[in-house]
């Protein structure tokens, strides 16, 4: 229905009303709308808080509209029981101050009775000579009897216009009707929305508010409810049951189906076996996977390429930890639908053996390329800075994963490296070339000895010089002493007095002491002390002097003569060689005759003697070899150990060690003679007696005698036995040529001999020792 008679459409009223209250009045523009306004256009809880309906309940609700004069009439306000009570009651309040508290008073349920005056709620502005009044308010009409629309109306007549109230105003300035009306829908003849903005409410002179910004979101809830409702809602929530409860079935129907089944899509190590039985799985993957680690894995590290065997290495495949991880059907339903178009790869779980797989990473340490330190050389005397190369070094821990994740796929893999430690900065290798090795050769190193120098020249230094990392990133410089002791020694050499041990020299039968002489030699330890510090000065002066000390002999002339060497104790002598083999004897009995024992010291050949090569003026002579003859430099130096040992034998000498031939020799006493041999078998003996032993070694062309000196107190006898448990030779032919040499071979036997040993003073005897020795037949050589 229309709200106002007369009218064709309400809207063109309500805008001239907004219009009107927010336009007409200057102070309304700059300050805002009043409190009245604010009241009447607030949010649904203040209009509900003053009496004023909800938009959305379906009671009349108040509505503006500006009208004129001669439509007074037709522009009342209609309102109903509830809505005339708080209005009238503005009727009799003062200022606006006062209707304001005034409403809030009516809205507790106050109301004014029937024939009241209109109540003054929002006007335009006042006309000159009206009260000072701020602003004009509405009036609104007494409650009138209900009409036939159930609404009642409200105007302001010419008459309330020309009030002393509202005078000035005059006709041109429109009034304003508010009117109480059933609330409108879309299809109303009004054409209005029940939600179509509301006027601001008034407010008190002078007081300034924010402005409330009315609610634009339309309460849709009851259209919302309708939509519910509707048929079609109904038949699309009879659809989307069906599709779940078939979906539901679908579900249970495929766990019931996969029961025991792995799930779908899976992958192991390249291996589907998604959806197959687990027993049948199961097998499959062992027959794929079980043989991969015996087969060889290549592996690179670094630009290295070799190979390794897992199973070696202590990898394998753990079965219940694979099983685990693949698991069981799952229970999610977006998982089992996704399973249907993709694949799920599950690692492998591996079982290690940890000792294994770390040796077998250790191994791979081989292929490391340690790092290069930078350091310092010499080029003709000049210094040279040498820069670091890094290398690399296999990164264990990260290799031990790589293996232990990736070895079942045998396919090719790469072990992380790491870079090698660098120990030596760059930065310290220049300061070590500016500071120590551009000065070390920047000249000679004199040394000051006895009547002589000794120099180092740049291009000797050069040798004697180098760089070692300090452990700290810098290079250190060392010298090799022993380098510049030889390069020194020579030319110092004649300002030095060797010193020289007390010996004997025999005179008629008698030994004399030939004195010691005591030595005057340079400790080139010490004299090498300064040197580091000489290189690194650079002063074109650079001398030391060469310290010498006194040196003591091994035995001095006062020792000698308290050793006791007063007459032979045992001799022997041997012959039957000649050419070559005859050299090598002369060369031995020269190098040890002289030779002193102390008391309790043991005398060893070898130890004596030193190397027995070309060097040492020893030749090329037969020996026996396997028991075949042969040739080898030093051969028939065994004669010589023979005539030793015998020597010794009879001075009553304790035996410290000796070998018998495997072949017996004719021109040797069976069962009590030696063979030496350079550095594996040795003679030996240890002087048992108080005093100091001497031994006199002489040979000739064709004999050698070992005599020893000493105090005699026992007289030695030898007992040989009878040849016992014979062997006959074997026959063995060889091709003709130099390495042949023919023999006619020797029986085998074995013997013994007994030593007796008695007092010289009273013929008591002291020791009885008996030795057997097996000797092997000599085989009979054939050279064909």
């Amino acid at each position: 229905m229309n709200a106002v008679t007369g009218a064709a459409s309400t809207e063109p009223l309500r805008e001239a009303a907004r219009a009107a209250m927010t336009s007409n009045d200057p102070r309304r523009e700059a300050a805002g709308p009043t409190r009245d306004e604010s009241r009447i256009n607030g949010t649904r809880n203040e209009q509900q808080g003053s009496g004023i309906r909800d938009l959305d309940d379906p009671q009349p609700t108040t509505r503006f509209a500006p009208v004129t004069g001669d439509l007074q009439s037709q522009n009342a306000a209609a309102f109903d029981a509830d809505a005339q009570a708080p209005l009238r009651g503005l009727a009799s309040a003062g200022p606006d101050s006062e209707r304001t508290q005034h409403i809030g008073g009516l809205s507790n349920g106050s109301a004014a009775g029937p024939g009241q005056q209109p109540v003054d709620l929002y006007s335009g502005p006042q006309a000159s000579g009206a009260p000072s009044n701020p602003e004009s308010t509405l009036r609104f009409a007494p409650e009138a009897p209900p009409a036939t629309q159930s609404t009642q109306r409200l105007a302001l007549t010419p008459a309330e216009l020309d009030s002393p109230q509202h005078a000035g105003t005059g006709s041109a300035q429109p009034a304003y009707s508010a009117q109480i009306a059933p609330s409108y829908g879309p299809d109303s003849p009004v054409g209005e929305s029940a939600d179509a903005p509301r006027p601001p409410a008034p407010r008190a002179p002078g007081e300034r508010r924010p402005i409330t910004r009315q609610s634009e979101e339309p309460n849709k809830r009851p259209e919302f409810r309708q939509v519910l409702q509707s048929a079609k809602a109904r038949k699309i929530g009879i659809a989307v049951g069906a599709v779940l409860g078939l979906g539901l079935l679908g579900y249970v129907a495929d766990l019931v189906m996969s029961s025991g089944e792995v799930p779908r899509g899976v992958v192991v190590a390249g291996v589907d076996i998604g959806g197959m039985d687990k027993s049948a799985a199961d097998a499959r993957l062992r027959a794929e996977l079980d043989g991969r680690a015996g087969r060889e894995l290549p592996v690179t590290i670094g630009d290295v390429q070799t190979t390794l065997v897992p199973g070696t290495a202590g990898l394998s495949v753990d079965w219940d930890g694979t099983w685990d991880r693949i698991g069981d059907q799952p229970l999610n339903p977006i998982t089992r639908l996704t399973s249907l178009f993709g694949t799920e790869t599950v690692d492998v779980e591996s079982a290690v053996d940890e000792q294994a797989l770390g040796m077998t990473l250790d191994a791979l340490r081989v292929h490391d390329r340690p790092t290069v330190e930078g350091t310092i050389v010499f080029e003709n005397a000049q210094p040279v800075a040498v820069a670091p190369v890094p290398g690399r070094i296999l990164d264990v821990a990260a290799a031990r994963g790589v293996l232990v994740d990736n070895w079942i796929a045998g396919s090719p893999m790469s072990l992380p490296v790491v870079p090698a430690p660098v120990a030596v900065r760059q930065d310290a290798i220049d300061q070590a070339l500016h500071q120590i090795a551009q000065p070390a050769v920047s000249g000679p190193v004199v040394f000051d000895g006895k009547g002589g120098k000794a120099v180092l020249a740049p291009e000797q230094i050069a040798t004697i010089v180098s760089f070692a990392p300090d452990g700290h990133g810098g290079l250190t410089p060392r010298i090799d002493q022993k380098v510049a002791t030889d390069l020194l020694v020579p030319q110092l050499k004649e300002s030095e007095v060797e010193p020289k041990d007390a010996t004997f020299t025999l005179t008629g039968s008698k030994p004399t002491v030939v004195p010691s002489v005591v030595g005057d030699m340079i400790n080139w330890p010490k004299t090498l002390e300064p040197l580091a510090g000489l290189l690194a000065n650079s002063d074109p002066q650079r001398t030391a002097p060469a310290v010498y000390e006194k040196v003591e002999p091994k035995l001095t002339t006062a020792a000698a003569d308290a050793l006791g060497i007063v007459e032979p104790m045992g001799e022997f002598t041997t012959s039957g060689f000649s050419g070559p083999s005859g050299v090598n004897i002369r060369t031995v009995a020269r190098k040890v005759n002289g030779a002193v024992v102390k008391p309790g010291d043991t005398f060893s050949l070898n130890e004596f003697t030193g190397p027995r090569g070309t060097a040492e003026g020893y030749v090329e002579s037969g020996i026996i070899d396997h028991g075949r003859p042969s040739k080898a430099v030093g051969g028939g130096i065994s004669q010589f150990a023979t005539t030793l040992y015998n020597a010794a034998y009879f001075a009553g000498l304790e035996d410290a060690g000796h070998t018998e031939h495997s072949y017996y020799i004719s021109r040797y006493p069976a069962a009590r003679e030696a063979t030496v041999f350079d550095g594996a078998i040795d003679l030996s003996f240890r002087n048992n007696t108080p005093t100091g032993l001497y031994i006199e070694a002489t040979a000739n062309g064709s004999e050698v005698t070992v005599r020893i000196w000493g105090t005699k107190t026992v007289e030695v006898e030898s007992i040989t036995g009878d040849r016992t448990k014979p062997t006959k030779p074997k026959t063995v032919t060889l091709p003709k040529g130099d390495e042949c040499i023919a023999t006619e071979g020797a029986d085998g036997f074995t013997v013994s001999d007994t030593r007796v040993i008695t007092d010289v003073n009273t013929g008591k005897e002291v020791a009885r020792t008996t030795r057997t020795v097996k000797y092997d037949p000599i085989p009979v050589v054939k050279c064909e």
